[in-house]
C-alpha cells in the first residue's frame, strides 16, 4: 500500500501572477526607474545646453527665442534628447532583463509583491531570454494593450511577451 503513494510523482501547484498584481508591480518599477531617469535626463539637458552656450545666450539676449531655431540651441536640444533616450533605454533594459535573470528572478516591484519570472519548468531565465521578453513587452504587448489583455484568457495568465519568451510569472 505504501508503494502506491511513493510511485505518484509530486507536482507542485503553481499560483500564477494575474494581471492586476503584475500591473501594480509595473507601477512600482515605473516609479523606481522614472524618478532617477527624469533627474538624469534633466542633468544631461543642463550639460548639453550649458556646453552649447544656449543658457548664457538666452539669459543675456531678450530676442534669443525669436531667432532661427538652428541658432537658438536646437542642436543642443536634439543632442540632449537623443542622449537621454539612449541612456533611458539602456538603463531600463538592464533593469528589467538584469533583474528578471538574476537570483531574485524579479524586478523590485515584482519582488515586493511576491512574484517571480521563470521558464515553463520553474527555472531561472537567462539574460538573453529576459532581454527578448522585455523587448517583446516593449514593442508588441503595448500595442493597444492587447498583449497584456491576453493574460486574462490564458491558462497560466501569460501575456504576449510571456508566450513569446516561454516564461510565466508565478507567486513565490
Amino acid at each position: 500500500m505504501g508503494t502506491i503513494l511513493e510511485q505518484q510523482p509530486y507536482e507542485e501547484k503553481k499560483e500564477y501572477g494575474g494581471f492586476w498584481i503584475r500591473f501594480a508591480a509595473y507601477l512600482i518599477d515605473s516609479i523606481i526607474l522614472g524618478i532617477p531617469l527624469t533627474i538624469l535626463s534633466f542633468i544631461i539637458s543642463v550639460v548639453f545646453f550649458g556646453a552649447s552656450g544656449a543658457f548664457d545666450a538666452a539669459l543675456t539676449d531678450p530676442n534669443y527665442w525669436e531667432q532661427d531655431p538652428a541658432d537658438a540651441g536646437a542642436s543642443a536640444f536634439i543632442g540632449a534628447y537623443l542622449v537621454s533616450i539612449l541612456v533611458n533605454l539602456i538603463v531600463t533594459i538592464l533593469y528589467f532583463a538584469g533583474l528578471h535573470s538574476s537570483k531574485w528572478q524579479a524586478t523590485i516591484g515584482k519582488n515586493l509583491l511576491g512574484l517571480k519570472v521563470t521558464d515553463m519548468d520553474g527555472n531561472r531565465i537567462s539574460f538573453g531570454r529576459a532581454l527578448g521578453r522585455y523587448l517583446a513587452m516593449a514593442f508588441l504587448s503595448s500595442i493597444l494593450l492587447i498583449g497584456y489583455i491576453i493574460a486574462a484568457f490564458t491558462e497560466k495568465k501569460q501575456a504576449l511577451h510571456d508566450l513569446i519568451a516561454r516564461t510565466v510569472v508565478v507567486k513565490k
